[in-house]
């Protein structure tokens, strides 16, 4: 299925675009295969792929098409999506996340394959190695364990005397099992307990945040997952409606949430063109690292914070790259 708001915004995008630097070989139009998880919020962070390969000499339309496939928040069809791509023998397929990695590992073994961004490659069992990949895979990855339990620890500085957690996450994601063993490491070291609770669709988030309540939680962190980060808005308007304090991706605290603490996505995907680049000009993903992606970013939403009668402890605040007003 092609997204139609997506390619709207790339048309937009590409026209007010700089100029390539480099330009490429005449004659040879290049084929990418972007396998996409969700709609909805992910439609600018897609649209930074596209540009950045532009930047690099790339334009659709002109020597570059971009086959776009998305499963609409549904896992089960990326098989048969990525299947599709390869199909269509594009000349590198790129995704993003566990589960469509995975898809398209299963795809091809012969196709290079870029993952935009992936929490754990080699424990989800992506790649057996980050420094000698192998294979047909390459791309680029941040330590998803450990930034969910750095999530925990700024809910605990955002809020004093914070005793009940809890952890909103989709079961379908495989990335969430070792992140789940890491939050609760941390939350038994700070001395708070962790409550797990499950969404597999969007009929699910008012009983979720409704279970929280019940339970006395106090505030959820957001596990990182293209589901849920495609129905943000809706997850953040009822976390204020049932006064709780969350933390999730920088996407979420500006769609409402208090806290955002992850990689600046946008960024990251206009990285993917450049390995996208040096496979089409012949380089080998077997042959290219995965790179670590270290820098994360906080953002603080202080209106989400006033409406909740909550004070930022100014030690948190000097620690924003954003602070929203």
């Amino acid at each position: 299925m092609r997204l139609i708001g997506l390619a709207v915004i790339l048309a937009v995008g590409l026209t007010l675009a700089p100029l390539a630097v480099q330009a490429q070989p005449a004659g040879r139009v290049y084929r990418v295969g972007l396998l996409g998880l969700a709609s909805g919020s992910d439609v600018p962070v897609l649209a930074a792929l596209p540009q950045g390969l532009r930047d690099l000499g790339y334009e659709e339309g002109k020597n570059l098409v971009i086959e776009y496939r998305t499963a609409e928040g549904d896992y089960d069809r990326l098989p048969r999506l990525a299947a599709e791509l390869v199909q269509l023998k594009v000349d590198v397929l790129v995704s993003y996340g566990t589960p469509g990695a995975l898809a398209a590992k299963q795809a091809t073994t012969t196709i290079p394959v870029v993952v935009a961004l992936i929490g754990d490659a080699v424990a989800t069992g992506v790649v057996p190695s980050l420094a000698r990949p192998g294979g047909n895979i390459t791309g680029s990855q941040y330590h998803y364990p450990e930034l969910m339990g750095k999530r925990i620890e700024m809910l605990t500085q955002a809020m004093v005397h914070l005793a009940r957690i809890a952890v909103l996450f989709n079961p379908s994601n495989p990335s969430i099992r070792p992140a789940l063993k890491m939050m609760e490491e941390t939350a038994r070291y700070l001395k708070v307990e962790l409550q797990q609770i499950e969404a597999r669709s969007p009929h699910d988030f008012d009983g979720a945040l409704g279970a929280m309540a019940e339970r006395r939680s106090q505030a959820f962190i957001l596990a990182d997952d293209p589901f849920l980060r495609s129905h943000v808005r809706t997850i953040a308007q009822l976390a204020a409606k049932r006064r709780l304090l969350s933390v999730g991706d920088g996407e979420y605290a500006e769609a409402g949430g208090l806290l955002g603490y992850a990689v600046n996505r946008p960024e990251v995907f206009r990285r993917a063109a450049v390995l996208i680049d040096k496979i089409l000009k012949g380089a080998k993903p077997r042959d290219l690292p995965f790179e670590q992606i270290d820098r994360l970013e906080l953002v603080i939403n202080l209106k989400t914070a006033k409406a909740l009668g909550l004070t930022i402890p100014q030690t948190l605040l000097l620690r924003a790259d954003r602070v929203i007003e």
